[in-house]
């Protein structure tokens, strides 16, 4: 890891150890910049969008709630226009203090007893990932192009389609003549 990046980093980090037991909140605007701290192949540009972190500090353990709001910009798989997306989404988190960081558990997250400071970047950032969906349809695309959209492009299941009974009763009448 270079310092550097760790710095960057280290903006996010809430930190806690000062704090009285109860309610707390911080507020995060991330944009470009932050996302270029994680290596991916981002499938968006121009994010803006506010983080709020609410913090219950408890004595033994914390409890975080995680909220991203806003757009981003996305290509559209159809028309490749580009096309602003919202963005929201929440996470709870809890947080306890272990020998070691685990966050193998399912919604909680266990970091050193000695930490002063509980980082939400990856939080934030999986909450953003998480909002963008796998199929980026611009709002400007209408109904009837999704449509034939659908009739050419390979289905998720290649099991036999199940039969529409609009097309059944099509099929009868041609039958008929």
């Amino acid at each position: 890891m270079h310092t550097h990046f760790m710095d960057k980093l280290r903006n996010y980090d809430v930190s806690f150890s000062g704090l009285k037991t109860g309610k707390h909140e911080f507020r995060f605007e991330i944009g470009k910049e932050f996302f270029q701290l994680f290596d991916t192949e981002q499938e968006f540009t121009n994010p803006r969008i506010s983080v709020d972190v609410l913090l219950d500090k408890h004595s033994t353990f914390l409890e975080f709630e995680i909220k991203v709001n806003g757009t981003v910009e996305l290509v559209c798989d159809i028309t490749t226009d580009n096309f602003d997306y919202p963005i929201e989404n929440e996470i709870k988190v809890l947080v306890k203090f272990g020998e070691e960081y685990d966050d193998s558990e399912e919604d909680v997250i266990t970091i050193p007893s000695n930490d002063h400071a509980f980082n939400v970047a990856q939080l934030i950032y999986e909450n953003v990932a998480l909002s963008i969906p796998m199929k980026k349809i611009s709002p400007n695309v209408s109904d009837e192009d999704l449509a034939i959209l659908e009739k050419f492009s390979p289905k998720e299941n290649e099991e036999e389609p199940e039969s529409d009974p609009r097309w059944d009763a099509l099929k009868n009448l041609k039958n008929k003549n």
